[in-house]
């Protein structure tokens, strides 16, 4: 037997799929069109087609053609208000479960945010001469000096250089310019402030070190650092 579809003129029968001329989510496609509810639900084909889909064996399918085309109760027609029912319900339980997955997606980034482990440390030398804070983006000047856990100074613009040459760093911070702990550290501090750095290796040089300039891969560094003030802030 041939079943017309009354929304889309197309056809599908039980034979059609059998011989594999329609695919067998076109086979569901073609019986959430043009079956009631009770029966979708019946033979456990009611909800997104994807998922549907997904789920269901030939053998189900088959057997759900087979079924549509003995009963005429299971066929509705143009003014059969379930259409509307079926279709309002397979589209809501569409939007819920796009709901849940993108408030899934935003709790886990929430999670994986407040897991985190912070990876320094600060110490407060000196406080700043205001308590205005640089923005992410915003270029900064730097004093600092690099030591080792041991001691070792491995970089300072501060010791490292005569007084008329010396020059603070300048870069935009918190654009991944520097190491991931200058980048926070710094984004905490006052203008003005003097402070302590304490770096754990996954937010300094991590396994790959820095040899050339003597750190070693995991090395924790420290180090003491100065926030010029900018000279249009005025304190």
């Amino acid at each position: 037997a041939v079943v017309s579809t009354q929304s889309t003129g197309a056809s599908v029968t039980a034979e059609d799929f059998k011989s594999e001329k329609v695919s067998k989510k076109e086979a569901i496609a073609f019986l959430q069109e043009n079956a009631t509810v009770q029966f979708l639900k019946d033979q456990k084909l009611f909800g997104k087609l994807q998922s549907i889909a997904k789920g269901s064996s030939k053998d189900k399918v088959m057997n759900a053609l087979t079924a549509f085309e003995a009963s005429p109760e299971a066929k509705k027609g143009d003014t059969d208000a379930d259409l509307a029912e079926a279709l309002e319900q397979t589209k809501a339980l569409k939007l819920k479960e796009e709901e849940a997955k993108k408030n899934q997606k935003e709790a886990a980034k929430e999670a994986a945010a407040v897991d985190e482990k912070v990876g320094f440390t600060k110490k407060i030398l000196k406080k700043g001469k205001t308590h205005m804070k640089p923005d992410k983006g915003s270029v900064v000047s730097v004093w600092y000096t690099g030591r080792l856990e041991d001691g070792t100074v491995f970089d300072s613009n501060v010791e490292n250089s005569r007084k008329k040459e010396r020059k603070a760093l300048k870069f935009k911070v918190g654009t991944g310019l520097v190491i991931r702990g200058w980048d926070e550290g710094l984004l905490t501090m006052c203008y003005g402030e003097k402070a302590e750095l304490t770096i754990e290796p996954e937010w300094a040089y991590g396994k790959k070190g820095m040899p050339d300039a003597g750190i070693q891969p995991n090395s924790t560094l420290i180090f003491e650092v100065e926030l010029e003030t900018p000279v249009n802030i005025g304190v």
